[in-house]
């Protein structure tokens, strides 16, 4: 049924809120609504992000063409930026004939109840808004985990609080998991929530006409867990132990150099880090770097090229308990880069090699060049960068000597250089850093 039908019974637009734990999948679901042909509708979206520094908005952005993307930043909807989603929500009113729907996409952080709440005991929205259905989106990996995680005293469990207020549970990344712990999972979110539907799923796709215009939000099943509903306003306190990094800078980084510096996040840190995302100008590279993890799972791509009037900024969040920001800062911008190299292509360098040049120098594969040049390879915890860079990246290892060669190409596939050893084998290798601990002059 469409939102044009559903008007002309019920004046008010219809509101979506999709929310779920941080790293849940509630903006891949996003994305995909967006993406699908089929429906027909025209949202206008409200996107809250709990860090300083939008990510989000930098990938929906090029997926809302015909939509409308108004940002909430910089806070937790349920508490700190409530007053901007009502004024958001005022501002929206006015271009109504623009849209068939509205979706919000709340903080990983964020209570619902507030949110929702919101929708009745504001006169002025609730005339002109009706909240449609609250859609929870879970990790299967992690969410027993986050049900189960103590909280100081009068300090609300998002998680739980997610599951509880929802009209429809899509269960996501049952990829994995082992299916035999699926129903376990279900039904301890039955046990929370017996009222809502769940949904397998991966990846966040679940057809949009099942979670969009579907009248699921009643009273009777949110006063069932919650009384005071409609009593008094209800404040959230958050967990004082959780904190954001959230950094935009110029420049660009080298690739090699942050392949190194996330394999050490995720084996340092993984346990604290709730949630991280970023896009990244990588040195050599014409496509955004897009990235993003949940404790120890990282994945990332190059995915759209850089207008040429785009600025090019680095731009990341991440979300964690015990974050030393200071650290962290100083991590990302020690993968800074110059994009101007020392040597020019012909020069004769020396570069460092292992013992056995195979084991520590990649041959370039020209067969490899399409893998690259899509830009759609994808990464994974085990795999952070391209699998040829995989060698490369460590040219300066132990038991490692130098040998001369001859610069071939710059900035070869995110590579400062591409080199051609002076060996019977003309054997090709990448210089992974523009710096004498792998690159020199020859003396």
């Amino acid at each position: 049924m469409s939102a044009t039908a559903n008007k002309s019974k019920d004046p008010r637009i219809p509101v979506t809120i999709l929310t779920g734990f941080l790293g849940s999948g509630k903006t891949t679901l996003l994305n995909y609504i967006l993406e699908d042909p089929n429906h027909g509708l025209r949202f206008a979206i409200i996107e809250n992000e709990f860090g300083a520094v939008s990510v989000d908005s930098k990938i929906l952005s090029e997926k809302t063409e015909g939509d409308e993307l108004i940002e909430v930043m910089n806070g937790c909807i349920c508490c700190t930026v409530r007053g901007d989603l009502v004024e958001a929500l005022k501002r929206l009113y006015s271009k109504i004939e623009d849209f068939d729907a509205i979706i919000i996409e709340t903080t990983g952080m964020a209570d619902p109840a507030p949110v929702a709440q919101t929708f009745f005991i504001d006169e002025e929205i609730n005339a002109k808004f009706i909240l449609d259905g609250i859609i929870t989106v879970v990790d299967s990996k992690n969410i027993l985990t986050r049900l189960d995680e103590q909280k100081p005293d009068g300090v609300v469990n998002e998680a739980v609080q997610q599951v509880a207020f929802a009209d429809k549970i899509l269960v996501n990344k049952i990829d994995l998991v082992d299916r035999k712990v699926l129903p376990d999972i279900e039904a301890r979110l039955r046990g929370i929530n017996p009222t809502a539907k769940t949904v397998r799923c991966q990846q966040s796709q679940v057809e949009p006409l099942t979670l969009i215009n579907i009248k699921a939000f009643t009273l009777n099943n949110v006063t069932m867990h919650t009384p005071e509903f409609l009593e008094n306003e209800i404040k959230t306190k958050h967990d004082p132990t959780i904190d954001s990094l959230a950094l935009t800078f110029d420049g660009c980084l080298n690739i090699n150099m942050l392949k190194e510096l996330i394999h050490d996040l995720i084996e340092n840190l993984g346990a604290n880090l709730y949630r991280y995302k970023g896009v990244l100008n990588v040195a050599g590279m014409e496509y955004k770097f897009v990235f993003q993890g949940v404790g120890m799972l990282f994945s990332g791509n190059f995915t759209a090229k850089w207008e040429a009037s785009e600025e090019r900024k680095n731009s990341f969040v991440f979300i964690g308990k015990g974050l030393n920001k200071k650290t962290l800062t100083d991590s990302f911008m020690a993968c800074q880069c110059s994009p101007s190299l020392r040597f020019k292509v012909g020069d004769i360098i020396l570069c460092k090699t292992g013992c056995d040049d195979h084991h520590h120098g990649e041959e370039h594969n020209h067969d490899e060049d399409h893998q690259v040049h899509d830009h759609s390879h994808s990464l994974d915890e085990k795999e952070s960068l391209p699998k040829h860079d995989e060698k490369d990246a460590r040219l300066a290892q132990n038991h490692s000597h130098w040998t001369k060669g001859k610069i071939v190409k710059l900035w070869d596939q995110g590579n400062p250089y591409r080199i051609e050893l002076d060996n019977e084998e003309k054997r090709n290798v990448w210089g992974p850093i523009d710096a004498d601990d792998y690159v020199k002059k020859v003396q």
